[in-house]
């Protein structure tokens, strides 16, 4: 039987075109069935306050940070979105101190316009907003040596995947977008080969950092979160870290404290890796198959699926 089309974007793949048992199932999950989908190479934790949440989100970098020696240099892997965390982190390194000199720090993703990445002058830029809250807020003696510093670029694909193999990634970080997204690793057009079915997850694990083409849904998201609202000034292609790149990170943390995706998707990918469903209509499913995930939750952000009328 063939696969549902999309009730947001009929010529993409997403969750919407799940077997409505899962979508079902996932709506169904209350703030204890979530806590108990932990399994062996899954983790589910909860924070009951947004100071703890960020606090714990900052520290993953000082951890990270603080394992690198100068025979075996490691680092942090990190998003835009949530950003709540970055000064945190500046902050942290500051007051106790810690020399970065042999540490690394690996940007996700950064948004295309007209075939380049966006400068760091650009207001969206997420290298600049790295800069601006997290590296320039670090006493010069401590930061890391620039060449530490690995943002995606057009010119530097190849550089930058094999950066992950040159140095530990002890951690990569991240947040999950409406379409079930890390980076921008969105489900694909529905197109060519895969008009009828998406790509296996085998086929998607291979994909490299890469320029993407960004679902409608991430465009709008985006907008939404970072924008003001004009979704016509959020570019609709990115750079963005790949599968390959993400499973030679020894641990994903994904944090959600429900300001980037909504009850039903924060339960749904939840489930997904837990019961170990990896479908590339949702890309994070696919983090079923990662050695070492955590789920981190702002617990009163976890929401309800229940209708509710405003």
């Amino acid at each position: 039987m063939p696969r549902k089309k999309s009730v947001v974007a009929p010529k993409w793949w997403d969750y919407t075109t799940l077997d409505d048992e899962i979508l079902k199932d996932a709506a169904r999950l209350s703030e204890k069935d979530l806590l108990e989908l932990s399994r062996p190479g899954f983790k589910v934790v909860f924070y009951e306050t947004l100071e703890s949440f960020y606090l714990a989100e900052a520290l993953e970098y000082i951890e990270a940070w603080k394992q690198a020696t100068p025979s075996h240099p490691a680092g942090i892997c990190g998003p835009i979105g949530p950003t709540e965390q970055l000064p945190l982190v500046a902050q942290i390194v500051n007051a106790l101190d810690i020399n970065l000199r042999h540490a690394h720090f690996w940007g996700m993703d950064e948004w295309v316009l007209n075939g380049r990445q966006v400068p760091e002058t650009h207001p969206l830029s997420f290298a600049r907003a790295d800069r601006e809250l997290c590296f320039n807020r670090i006493k010069p003696a401590l930061r890391m040596p620039e060449e530490n510093i690995h943002f995606p670029k057009i010119e530097n694909l190849d550089s930058y995947s094999a950066s992950f193999d040159e140095y530990r990634c002890v951690l990569m970080q991240g947040g999950q977008g409406e379409v079930k997204h890390w980076a921008f690793n969105d489900p694909p057009k529905r197109e060519g080969k895969y008009s009828d079915e998406p790509p296996t997850p085998e086929e998607f694990r291979q994909l490299p950092a890469r320029v993407v083409d960004l679902h409608p849904m991430t465009i709008i998201q985006n907008a939404r979160t970072s924008g003001g609202g004009q979704v016509a000034e959020v570019p609709t292609q990115a750079i963005t870290v790949g599968p390959a790149e993400t499973w030679k990170a020894e641990k994903v943390s994904i944090w959600q404290a429900g300001a980037h995706d909504n009850p039903f998707g924060m339960r749904l990918t939840a489930l997904m890796i837990s019961k170990k469903i990896p479908d590339s209509a949702v890309p994070m499913s696919l983090l079923a198959d990662h050695p070492s995930v955590q789920f981190n939750y702002y617990r009163p952000g976890i929401g309800s699926c229940e209708a509710e009328m405003h």
